[in-house]
């Protein structure tokens, strides 16, 4: 169902790939968009027991897009440090296949959006955490994605380095 890898000696391991996406702070949501255009948006997002969680609008091209095929990937770029005098970079990705739904039951809900809280403001309070989420509750809609696939790949040059 998903390809191999062709340049399988830069391919990171199933554990790299999830430490990618535990460290990473954005990435781009890929989904099919209106007319069967590709749509790719750049989020915020945690990753938690093997799942994604993004937040977003009741509505939208993003929710129309997930609601017309749950069908997405989520890459994230871990590292792309630019090398002139080699003409490359040295870089490092993770790409994320798998189903986004629309988490529609409050406390399911409550508990994404107090993942990706924690995330962004680990040293922010409970009280204050709480208060945020209260405020933006009623417009907040919180996105689910299962991932089915985990691909990561990064430069030859850092395969290289880590002796591989």
């Amino acid at each position: 169902m998903f390809r191999p890898m062709r340049r399988f000696k830069q391919a990171l391991s199933p554990e790299e790939c999830r430490a990618v996406l535990e460290r990473g702070t954005s990435g781009v949501l890929a989904l099919t968009g209106d007319g069967g255009w590709p749509y790719a948006v750049p989020l915020s997002y945690v990753y938690a027991d093997g799942k994604l969680y993004f937040h977003s609008a009741k509505s939208g091209h993003k929710v129309d897009a997930i609601r017309s095929c749950p069908r997405a990937s989520f890459c994230v770029i871990d590292q792309d440090h630019i090398v002139p005098e080699e003409y490359t970079t040295y870089f490092r990705s993770v790409i994320a296949f798998g189903t986004v739904r629309i988490l529609e039951e409050d406390g399911e809900k409550r508990a994404a959006i107090e993942k990706l809280a924690v995330k962004y403001a680990p040293a922010g309070s409970r009280e204050n955490r709480d208060g945020a989420i209260d405020r933006e509750w009623a417009p907040l809609c919180m996105l689910e994605m299962t991932v089915e696939h985990l691909s990561g790949k990064e430069a030859i040059e850092l395969v290289r380095q880590r002796g591989k």
